[in-house]
């Protein structure tokens, strides 16, 4: 069974800096797209960022380019999201994926004064 676990999720002020975590277990993840999304209240869910498998391409959706860094450890089968300069709009619940297929439970991130 594939289970995905978020952790680092809170609440920061504007301009703040967060550091979101993934563990997968049940499948070895090497060759497989890792991503995080978000979804806010009453808003669809959105791609954050994701990073293909065996040492493919990254990907940042517009509103966070430049602010956010995706990095993956295939040995500790981990996904993590540095987030710097939060703004409110950031605010949501923030979901990691594996394969397209696979989603954790989510973490909070709320980003205000």
């Amino acid at each position: 069974q594939v289970q995905l676990v978020e952790s680092g999720g809170g609440s920061v002020q504007p301009g703040g800096s967060l550091r979101l975590s993934c563990a997968v277990s049940g499948r070895a993840t090497s060759s497989l797209f890792m991503g995080w999304f978000r979804q806010a209240p009453g808003k669809e869910r959105q791609r954050v960022a994701g990073i293909e498998g065996n040492g493919g391409e990254t990907m940042y959706g517009d509103a966070v380019r430049g602010r956010v860094a995706i990095s993956r450890d295939d040995a500790k089968r981990t996904v993590t999201l540095e987030m710097t300069d939060l703004k409110p709009e950031d605010t949501g619940t923030y979901f990691c994926n594996l394969d397209r297929s696979y989603w954790g439970q989510g973490t909070q991130v709320t980003v205000a004064s």
